[in-house]
């Protein structure tokens, strides 16, 4: 009856851990859908704005590897605590912000918030769940959150956008916060870390952070300021420096945030290369598309919820096992190549996306190209990125490949919103109708996009090493 009791807690105890995931998963693509009620109401730019979705990308993807380390050394449930309180503090400070400098400092506490909570569900799954097939389940569950989170974050966020205002969308956190924290008091098991003499690499993760973040700003500033001036020359010089003082850092420290020598790794390295690639390619489309929806076409924020819908349920529905049944038939290289293309290809249809677009026919057919692409590339990225690790290296390995995803998507982020200022600003400059010009600069980053995207499928074809076992 005991061993029942236990085995139900647990079930509980990932029920509050996926509660909590959720949260944070819905806080990457909700915003997406509030981003013109928000430039409008605190008079962003289009390229300013850039910064409410990678303020949040550049911390989470910069303190993910030292989340976990965290709860290694402090205890999972301690720092767990710590990130989920973090966050729920900081969705506060973003929906009461009332300047853009308030939000995005917000966003960026979020980030590191996140990435806390992130990590450390991962390490408490698997300290709960120690039977194989039990954590097979439960990581399934896990994964169809993940993936699912999307769905319900930019539905939400159309429904509290047009019902309420795009402050709930960051507000909601605080209901789900509270109750989150008040059941893994109750469920998730206490203690402190486990004894290690390990320092944290706090100089790793700032030095990391701190230099995509100046590299972030240069590009997203480089039209206003000039790509040749002194302040954008600079600011790329500045950031150049601190990743060489990153790489210095992680080849000397004890126990590196990013272990230079998995990058020795031709499949380990390859991958990292892969998830760079598609998710500046992937973070653009979910960031262009929003705007191209209600800037372009006049579409209501609770309408780019919805056009968003299919392609998300797709991704959620590979999430639980489909991706990984075709993994299994076809092997890792070949599936990975499929869904980078299906996703090229859907990016090139929304770079075709007219003035007077219809969703059936203009956007549609990307959505669901998009949605199939993700839904078949993400699981054999993340095989291809732990391939050639041991069991003992799994966790870092697929640390590492997460926080290239992140950092990507915020680089390319920044390079494809700046390019299609930079056109829409010729094009006005040159006496062309706002709103086409506007149409125009979309369609150039949705097409650098696919290219983005295509070439991902061909190095991958091109480098990626397969084994019989490798499935």
């Amino acid at each position: 009856m005991r061993e029942d009791m236990d085995s139900r807690k647990r079930w509980w105890a990932l029920t509050v851990l996926c509660l909590g995931v959720l949260m944070i998963v819905l806080d990457t693509t909700i915003v997406n859908v509030a981003l013109p009620s928000i430039r409008s109401d605190l008079g962003f730019t289009e390229t300013s704005l850039v910064w409410v979705v990678n303020a949040y990308m550049l911390t989470f993807g910069g303190f993910l590897l030292l989340g976990g380390r965290l709860g290694d050394l402090y205890g999972h449930r301690r720092v767990f605590l710590f990130g989920l309180t973090l966050f729920t503090l900081a969705s506060l400070g973003c929906g009461l912000a009332n300047s853009q400098l308030v939000l995005i400092v917000a966003r960026a506490v979020q980030g590191v918030g996140g990435a806390v909570v992130s990590a450390i569900a991962l390490s408490l799954i698997i300290t709960l769940f120690t039977e194989p097939s039990e954590r097979a389940k439960a990581m399934g569950v896990y994964g169809f959150v993940c993936a699912g989170g999307g769905s319900i974050g930019v539905l939400l966020g159309g429904v509290l956008t047009d019902a309420l205002s795009w402050r709930w969308i960051f507000l909601v956190n605080l209901p789900i916060g509270a109750a989150v924290f008040a059941l893994c008091l109750l469920l998730l098991p206490g203690g402190s870390g486990p004894a290690t003499r390990a320092r944290l690499d706090v100089g790793g993760a700032v030095t990391v952070t701190s230099s995509l973040m100046l590299a972030v700003y240069a590009i997203v500033n480089g039209n206003e300021a000039g790509w040749t001036s002194a302040r954008t020359l600079g600011l790329l010089g500045a950031a150049a420096v601190l990743m060489l003082i990153f790489l210095m850092i992680e080849s000397r420290v004890q126990t590196p945030l990013m272990p230079l020598s998995l990058f020795r790794l031709r499949n380990v390295a390859t991958a990292n290369v892969l998830g760079v690639l598609w998710a500046a390619a992937m973070f653009a489309w979910f960031f262009i598309s929003a705007l191209y929806m209600q800037l372009v076409l006049g579409y209501s924020a609770m309408q780019v919820g919805l056009a968003f819908l299919p392609a998300n349920l797709i991704m959620a529905v590979f999430s639980l096992g489909l991706s990984a049944r075709i993994v299994l038939r076809f092997g890792i290289r070949w599936t990975l190549c499929a869904g980078l293309l299906m996703g090229a290809l859907g990016l090139a249809l929304f770079s075709q996306a007219p003035l007077n677009g219809r969703f059936v026919a203009d956007i549609l057919p990307g959505m669901l190209l998009l949605g199939l692409g993700a839904g078949i590339a993400f699981n054999p990225m993340l095989l291809a990125a732990m391939s050639d690790v041991g069991p003992d290296q799994s966790g870092v390995a697929s640390g590492v490949v997460n926080t290239a995803f992140m950092m990507g998507g915020a680089l390319g982020l920044a390079v494809l919103a700046s390019l299609a200022a930079f056109r829409t600003q010729s094009l006005l400059a040159h006496g062309m109708d706002a709103t086409a010009a506007l149409n125009s600069g979309y369609q150039l980053a949705f097409l650098i996009g696919a290219v983005f995207a295509a070439a991902a499928a061909v190095l991958g074809g091109a480098l990626l090493r397969t084994r019989k076992s490798g499935a």
